[in-house]
């Protein structure tokens, strides 16, 4: 039997996270795969340590337009058969947000999905890189492919998902669209694993900083392992690591065994 732990953690700044020590308990948990987003970083301007963790081998992909915006990592013990770092569209492909790595028994995305907060025009792009995406991955699905696909997705899907669903059924991250998007993700064969195993309300993974919105709890649900249904039977345990302190997310864990 072999096992596969991956941990997923929006990091706001990989920097400022590592030069204060934040990422060391993550290391500590030895996981085969670490998936980091929001990076705000390249390979040149971090330590060797982080550019390539020992025993790891490292994948960054950050935005060609704006530096120090954005950006994802994936760190692997076990070499990837094949890394891409698009989907084949330059306008979805310029922000740096997604890093797929094959492996034999299954292939992993590692994506920060878009924030529509900003504009109307931010929140159009995230919609059309949601159905980019689905599309991209439904393909892989149809030819039999087992995925997982981890990130900070930007959206709390259900009203357990999120501390106070009535104040923010107007906003981005909880507009009816965005949770329709989620179910039609669901309905595509694709399942949701933290909540396969806890249906408990007041479980998240990110909170405003400046409400100091973490002591109280009052957060939202926005990072997400999903996996395709074919995978399911591999799936151990989905879990929130919400005492691991170093930025406005929590880390999220998968354990899958082959």
């Amino acid at each position: 039997m072999k096992n596969v732990k991956i941990i997923c953690w929006n990091i706001n700044s990989i920097r400022a996270a590592a030069g204060k020590g934040y990422l060391k308990p993550v290391f500590a948990e030895n996981p085969n795969v670490f998936c980091l987003q929001e990076t705000k970083a390249t390979p040149d301007n971090v330590t060797p340590e982080l550019r390539q963790p020992p025993g790891y081998f490292a994948y960054w992909n950050m935005p060609l337009n704006h530096p120090g915006y954005s950006g994802v990592v994936t760190y692997s013990r076990e070499k990837p058969e094949d890394v891409q770092y698009n989907f084949g569209d330059e306008s979805y492909d310029i922000e740096g947000r997604v890093v797929i790595t094959k492996f034999p028994e299954y292939r992993l995305f590692n994506i920060y999905f878009p924030n529509g907060k900003m504009s109307d025009a931010r929140l159009q792009y995230k919609m059309d890189f949601y159905d980019r995406f689905l599309v991209y991955t439904d393909n892989l699905k149809a030819k039999g492919e087992k995925l997982v696909i981890c990130g900070d997705y930007n959206t709390a899907h259900t009203e357990m998902d999120i501390a106070r669903p009535k104040e923010n059924s107007k906003f981005s991250g909880f507009l009816p669209s965005e949770r329709a998007w989620m179910d039609k993700m669901m309905a595509h064969g694709y399942v949701d694993t933290f909540r396969h195993f806890n249906k408990e309300p007041g479980q998240y993974t990110y909170w405003d900083i400046k409400t100091g919105a973490r002591a109280r709890n009052v957060g939202w649900r926005i990072d997400y392992f999903f996996v395709s249904e074919n995978l399911m039977p591999n799936v151990a345990e989905s879990y929130i690591m919400k005492d691991i302190m170093g930025s406005d997310h929590c880390p999220i864990a998968l354990t899958l065994k082959f």
